[in-house]
């Protein structure tokens, strides 16, 4: 309670203060006033939104996973989102490659991984020079390797129409096709911070 009526004064003083400050002195020998011209403020304007209801049009499918991002990683968000800006494609095909790279690399671009590699997938995308993704040296550079798999993207017909785990398998031809899916809330969610930033 003395809390309150501690607040309740001080808010009462620093309204008289307040006023009087911005009164000035009520005196008769008060300053003329100046005229002044208006000064500028500049106001940044907000961002424009995403149409979140073209990030995920089918709704996710299953349970959802969702990790916290380090720095690099967000920069790799970033290059996807300037790639697929690049290859002249919308938001839902970030949200498609995204996702895609969260389940392949947690958005870190892999390099070889020794024992642990996957034959010589590296990259955000875990692309293969054997199967004709490009050199290593393309397919750990983000813009590259996000090009190369929208590439794919674009060949697959209808995938706009497509559940974002069947038209992310058709281009990457994953041993574990349905694993993309748990990622698309979060890929979607990235999309929307990052789109227009």
């Amino acid at each position: 309670m003395n809390t309150i009526i501690r607040k309740s004064v001080l808010g009462i003083a620093g309204l008289a203060f307040a006023g009087g400050v911005f009164a000035g002195p009520a005196t008769a020998h008060a300053a003329p006033s100046v005229e002044s011209t208006p000064v500028a403020v500049a106001v940044q304007a907000d961002k424009p939104s995403v149409d979140k209801a073209k990030l995920i049009p089918h709704g996710v499918q299953g349970a959802q996973s969702r990790i916290d991002l380090s720095d690099e990683q967000v920069a790799n968000v970033k290059a996807i989102i300037a790639a697929t800006k690049k290859a002249g494609m919308d938001e839902r095909a970030a949200v498609v490659s995204i996702a895609t790279a969260l389940q392949e690399s947690k958005l870190e671009n892999l390099g070889h991984l020794g024992d642990r590699n996957d034959h010589d997938s590296q990259g955000l995308f875990q692309q293969r020079p054997s199967s004709g993704w490009g050199t290593i040296e393309q397919i750990t550079d983000p813009e590259y390797s996000t090009m190369a798999f929208l590439k794919g993207l674009k060949q697959v017909d209808g995938w706009q129409d497509m559940p974002l785990t069947k038209a992310a398998q058709t281009v990457q031809v994953s041993a574990y096709p349905d694993h993309y899916a748990q990622w698309e809330q979060q890929a979607a969610d990235l999309v929307a911070e990052h789109w227009n930033s």
